[in-house]
């Protein structure tokens, strides 16, 4: 058998947002010898910008997603606010961006729980697909898809409320926002937030629960050992807005700690595969074979030391008392983990609504200019990074993006591949529940495809089967 009957190369059909495909391939005794996730969509935005005001770039990169537009929003205003000089926000408006940014994490995390993965949890991944999604949830579970519902439209209103719209918010600025709450918009948000927090409670117990009653089944579904990323404030507590990188492997050794975001370049490169157009990020000194890492809201929990918030960081202890210590390497936990990031979104936007400074008037600072700068934010998927150059003229020169589902394009393709070896060797054929084992295993990672991955409940999806030779077997399509 040649190399090149053994390599199976799939260009992409369409450059339409959202489009994966799953290629398998067979040995001649019928066993997995490759699995790989192509991502087949061409975004292009680093290109887009260049050329463009700083100014403008908040608002511009923002339309690289409809589910998650705060986290670009907020990332390259980051970066533009030292681009305008200024290192350090006025108290309303850092709080302001910080509310903004817990309601983001709070109404994205819902979704990806409630629409998206419960269905699986809830009904098994074998289910008859006319009951496994998201209408079958609100048949058979009504109060908890209402739940569902109404906590993604809290933090709809948080973020409308902070930055004017409910998707593609217009406040932060360099050097600042643009406005501040009122005292009614306050209010308004005061009322629910202590409904949503005992919600928020309880989800974690639902996420809880499915993982420790079906922890035999699910510990090595799509699992493996691998490093973490993510941020952490000065003294080693979660960090969603403003921290400092930390990483470690899969031991829990700290590979570096405590890294200011404008060295992400020191310790982080990305290869370039010729079967995606997502790029492979991984540590320096792992290279790229070992330096492959995790990012999202299980590998913030594997880096921190305690949630600054009292009912989440009890429910991170709960976590690690019935998983082990970290790092956890349950790829299913990752839903547990993201309730508990839901607890600490809401205990957060409680605080910060009582704070006097989130009705205040001091809005914006300025500064000396500079050339170059990186923001980086904790993105409900995972750690998100900005860097911009700016020429004399006030145009974009540079831009680089390594996006949240970017850090966990390798960690993705070896859950399919797992995946596939353990529920599809020794088969000639693809059956619809095999075909949802795979698109689980995505899943847990809550990859920001497209918005449409999100507003339809599943994912485009095309598998493949071929044989040794290269010879299709089978095929199947989902969305």
């Amino acid at each position: 058998m040649t190399e090149s009957s053994r390599r199976i190369v799939i260009e992409p059909v369409t450059r339409v947002e959202g489009h994966g495909k799953v290629t398998i391939l067979l040995d001649e005794r019928h066993r997995v010898r490759e699995a790989r996730l192509h991502i087949v969509e061409f975004r292009g935005f680093e290109r887009f910008v260049q050329g463009r005001p700083y100014w403008e770039v908040p608002v511009l990169v923002q339309r690289l997603c409809g589910i998650c537009p705060v986290s670009h929003h907020l990332a390259a205003s980051k970066a533009m606010d030292l681009i305008a000089g200024v290192e350090r926000l006025t108290p309303t408006a850092e709080k302001i961006r910080r509310l903004m940014h817990m309601g983001q994490i709070f109404q994205s995390h819902a979704l990806h729980f409630f629409h998206l993965a419960s269905p699986d949890l809830l009904f098994g991944f074998d289910a008859d697909p006319a009951v496994r999604n998201v209408l079958g949830v609100a048949q058979k579970h009504p109060e908890l898809a209402r739940q569902g519902v109404l906590m993604r439209k809290y933090g709809q209103e948080v973020i409308r409320a902070t930055g004017g719209k409910r998707v593609h918010a217009i406040v932060a600025v360099p050097g600042g926002v643009n406005k501040s709450l009122s005292a009614a918009e306050r209010d308004a948000l005061l009322a629910d937030v202590e409904r949503m927090t005992d919600w928020a409670e309880a989800a974690v117990g639902v996420a809880r629960d499915y993982t420790l009653d079906n922890l035999e089944q699910i510990a090595d579904f799509g699992s493996f050992t691998s490093s973490h990323l993510g941020l952490v404030r000065a003294d080693g507590a979660l960090e969603l807005y403003d921290g400092l990188l930390r990483a470690v492997d899969e031991t829990g050794q700290v590979i570096f700690d405590r890294l200011e975001n404008d060295r992400y370049a020191e310790v982080l490169a990305e290869e370039v595969r010729s079967w995606s157009y997502m790029k492979f990020p991984f540590i320096r000194s792992l290279g790229p074979e070992r330096g492959w890492y995790r990012v999202g809201p299980l590998a913030r929990l594997n880096v921190c030391e305690r949630i600054t918030t009292p009912r989440a960081e009890a429910a991170r202890r709960a976590f690690f008392a019935a998983l082990g210590d970290p790092p956890c390497q349950v790829t299913m936990a990752y839903h547990w983990a993201r309730m508990i990031e839901v607890l600490h979104a809401v205990e957060a936007i409680h605080e910060l609504l009582l704070d006097p400074d989130i009705t205040g008037d001091e809005l914006l600072r300025s500064g000396t200019r500079r050339e170059e700068a990186v923001g980086v934010i904790e993105a409900p998927r995972g750690t998100l990074f900005h860097h911009y150059r700016v020429d004399e003229n006030d145009q974009v020169t540079m831009a680089n993006l390594i996006v949240s589902t970017t850090s966990n394009n390798e960690p993705m393709n070896r859950a399919v591949r797992q995946v596939a070896e353990q529920h599809l060797s020794g088969r000639d054929r693809i059956t619809e529940g095999l075909l949802n084992h795979v698109e689980v295993a995505i899943r847990a990672y809550d990859p920001c495809l497209s918005c449409a991955t999100h507003a339809l409940g599943q994912m485009p999806l095309a598998v493949e089967l071929r044989d040794a030779d290269g010879r299709l077997l089978d095929r199947r399509t989902r969305g």
